[in-house]
C-alpha cells in the first residue's frame, strides 16, 4: 500500500552497520558504512551476503516506510527499469548504454520500532554537483554530451510513461568503474504522466505551484501542472545553460518563486537573444539557445522529437567521446590589456573583425548559400562604412570596438533563425505539425499553443487579402474594412435609371443620363424645372403613370357596363 503523501518527511534513524537486510526474494545484503544523505533517506554501501567484498559495487537507499520519494523510486524500476527492458533497449537503439542505474532488489526491515523500506542499486560515483563546485562551468563540448545521454534516457522513461521531474547536476553521477559515463539517479519525484497510454490533461493549481528545484523546475510545475514529457526537456535545456554559463539569469532571486517563473518566462518569450546576451564573453550558446527554442514550442502533451534535439546539440553527427570536465581552453579570449591604449581605429577594426569570423562559425549549417553570401555583402559594407570614419573615431575607438561587436552579436541573433532556407523551415514545419496534430487535438493546452503560432500567419494572410482589394474612386478605401463599398445615392443617374422607363431613357451631350421629357422643349419642362427638384419629378413621372393607367381602366369598365 502506498504511504501517505504528507508534504514533509523525516530523514530515518541511522542504521547500525553490518546489519542484514532480507529483500523481496528472499536475497540477504550486508550494511557497510553510510556514505550520504539525501532530502529523504539514507545510502549505505552494500555487498551480497554470500560474496563479502571490500570494495562494494552496490548501496542500499533507507526511508522510513512511510515516506514517499523511496516508494515512487521503487515503483518506476519495478514498472519501467527491468535489467531485461534496459538491454532490449540498448540494443533496438544501438546504444553503448542507457544512464539508469541498474536495480537489484528492494524490501522491508525493523529497527528500533520503526519499519524502514528499503532498496538495493548499482553504485556510482561522484555527482556533477561536486564538479561543478571545483571547476565552475564545463567545456561547450562536455556540455552538449551530456545534453545527448540525457536525452537518451528521458526518451526511455518517456516511452515507458514516466517523467523524471528533477534533473540537475547533484542527481548525475558518474559511473563508479567506468566514469566516462554518466547516469540519471534519484527518481523519488517521477511521476507517471502517461497511466495505461491515458495523458493526464492540463490544469493549473496553485496550490501544488512551484513544485521541484526551484533554479530548474519548468514553467508547468511553477503552475502547478502536473509534469509532461516538454516539462523534462525545458528541465534540462536550464541545466545546459547553467553548466555552460556559470549561472542562470534568476539565480538572484530563488526566495522568490514568483519572480523565477516571470524570469523563466521572459528568457523563453526572448529567444534567442535572451540565451545569446547571457553567455559570458568569448563562449557560445547558440546550440542551447535552439534547443530551448524548439522546447518552447511543444505542446503539452506532445511527443518530443528526441532526434532532432539531438541533432541541435550535435548538429555534425560527430561520435561521442569520453566525457571531460576540465575548463582548460574553454574561454575565447578577445578582448584589449586593462591598462593597454588602442592607437587607432585599426586596432579596433581588427578586433570586431575577429569577433565577427568566429561568431560567423556558430551560425547554422543549414543557411542557404544564397542567403549566407548576402549576410556576408552586408558585414562587409558595415565593415567599409565603418573604417571610412577612422580619423573621428580614433578618440574613443574601445568604446566604438565594443558597441560594434554587440551589435554584431545582435544581428548574428536574429539570423540564427531567419535565415533558415524556406524550403527546410517549410518541411520542418509540417514535421511538427503532423507530431502536433497525432498527439494534441483534445488539448485545451494545445489548441492554445496553435492559435499562438498561427497568429502571425493569419495576420500576414489578412494583410495580404487586403491589399488585393481594387481601388474604388466613389468612396475612400479603409484597410481594415471588409464591408461593400458606400454608394453615393445622391447620384443624379441612380435616381433617374431607377425609376423612369427604359424607352425615355436618353443621353444628353454631356454624358448625363436624362428622360425625354427633360431633353424636350416647352412650357412643361420649363416649369417642371423651375418649381421641382429632380427627386420631386422623378415622382411625379411615377405616380402620374400609376393615376392614367387607373383613369384608363375606370374607362374600359365604364364602356363595358
Amino acid at each position: 500500500m502506498p504511504p501517505r503523501r504528507n508534504g514533509k518527511y523525516k530523514l530515518p534513524v541511522p542504521l547500525p552497520e553490518g546489519k542484514v537486510l532480507d529483500d523481496v526474494e528472499g536475497k540477504q545484503w550486508v550494511l557497510g558504512k553510510m556514505i550520504g544523505s539525501g532530502g529523504f533517506g539514507l545510502i549505505y554501501l552494500a555487498f551480497p551476503a554470500n560474496k563479502p567484498d571490500r570494495d562494494a559495487k552496490h548501496v542500499i537507499k533507507v526511508e522510513y516506510q512511510e515516506n514517499g520519494p523511496l516508494f515512487s523510486e521503487l515503483k518506476f524500476y519495478q514498472r519501467a527499469a527491468k535489467k531485461d527492458c534496459i538491454k532490449k533497449w540498448i540494443e533496438r537503439k544501438g546504444l553503448d548504454y542507457l544512464g539508469i542505474p541498474l536495480f537489484y532488489g528492494s524490501g522491508l526491515t525493523d529497527f528500533k520500532g520503526k519499519s524502514y523500506r528499503f532498496m538495493v542499486m548499482e553504485r556510482l560515483g561522484i555527482d556533477l554537483q561536486k564538479i561543478s563546485d571545483q571547476n565552475g562551468t564545463f567545456k561547450k563540448s562536455t556540455v552538449l554530451h551530456l545534453g545527448i545521454r540525457m536525452l537518451d534516457v528521458l526518451e526511455y522513461i518517456h516511452e515507458n510513461e514516466y517523467v523524471h521531474g528533477d534533473i540537475k547536476a547533484a542527481n548525475l553521477l558518474l559511473g563508479y568503474k567506468n566514469p566516462d559515463r554518466v547516469y540519471l539517479a534519484d527518481y523519488g519525484l517521477s511521476y507517471r504522466y502517461c497511466p495505461n497510454g491515458n495523458h493526464k490533461q492540463y490544469q493549473e493549481n496553485p496550490r501544488k505551484g512551484h513544485n521541484g528545484t526551484i533554479e530548474f523546475t519548468s514553467l508547468d510545475a511553477h503552475k502547478g501542472v502536473a509534469l509532461s514529457r516538454r516539462s523534462d526537456v525545458e528541465i534540462l535545456g536550464y541545466c545546459m545553460l547553467r553548466w555552460s554559463c556559470g549561472k542562470l539569469p534568476w539565480e538572484q532571486n530563488l526566495t522568490d518563486p514568483v519572480a523565477v517563473q516571470t524570469a523563466k518566462t521572459n528568457l523563453l518569450d526572448e529567444l534567442p537573444g535572451s540565451v545569446l546576451k547571457w553567455a559570458r564573453s568569448g563562449s557560445s550558446c547558440c546550440e542551447i539557445a535552439e534547443f530551448l527554442a524548439c522546447v518552447h514550442s511543444l505542446a503539452y502533451d506532445e511527443k518530443p522529437n528526441y532526434q532532432t534535439l539531438k541533432k541541435i546539440l550535435n548538429p555534425g553527427g560527430i561520435p561521442l567521446g569520453p566525457l571531460e570536465f576540465s575548463t582548460e581552453g574553454q574561454r575565447v579570449r578577445v578582448y584589449s590589456p586593462p591598462n593597454k591604449k588602442v592607437d587607432s581605429q585599426k586596432t579596433a577594426t581588427k578586433q570586431v573583425s575577429q569577433m565577427q569570423d568566429k561568431l560567423t562559425q556558430k551560425v547554422h549549417s543549414d543557411r542557404s548559400a544564397e542567403s549566407f553570401a548576402t549576410w556576408r555583402r552586408e558585414q562587409n559594407q558595415d565593415r567599409l562604412s565603418g573604417s571610412r570614419n577612422s580619423e573621428a573615431a580614433q578618440v574613443d575607438s574601445q568604446k566604438t570596438a565594443t558597441k560594434q561587436v554587440s551589435q554584431m552579436q545582435d544581428k548574428l541573433t536574429q539570423k540564427v533563425h531567419s535565415d533558415r532556407s524556406a524550403e527546410s523551415f517549410a518541411t520542418w514545419r509540417r514535421e511538427q505539425n503532423q507530431d502536433r496534430l497525432s498527439g494534441s487535438r483534445n488539448s485545451e493546452a494545445a489548441q492554445e499553443g496553435r492559435k499562438r503560432r498561427q497568429k502571425y500567419r493569419e495576420s500576414s494572410e489578412l494583410l495580404n487579402e487586403i491589399n488585393t482589394f481594387p481601388p474604388k474612386s466613389s468612396y475612400v478605401q479603409f484597410p481594415n474594412s471588409f464591408y461593400e463599398p458606400y454608394q453615393n445615392f445622391t447620384n443624379q443617374d441612380i435616381i433617374s435609371k431607377s425609376r423612369s422607363p427604359p424607352w425615355y431613357t436618353c443621353t444628353s451631350p454631356n454624358g448625363t443620363g436624362v428622360t425625354d421629357l427633360e431633353s424636350s422643349t416647352g412650357l412643361w419642362p420649363a416649369i417642371s424645372q423651375f418649381t421641382l427638384s429632380e427627386e420631386a419629378k422623378a415622382d411625379v413621372y411615377y405616380y402620374g403613370f400609376i393615376i392614367l393607367f387607373l383613369l384608363i381602366l375606370v374607362c374600359l369598365a365604364l364602356y363595358v357596363l
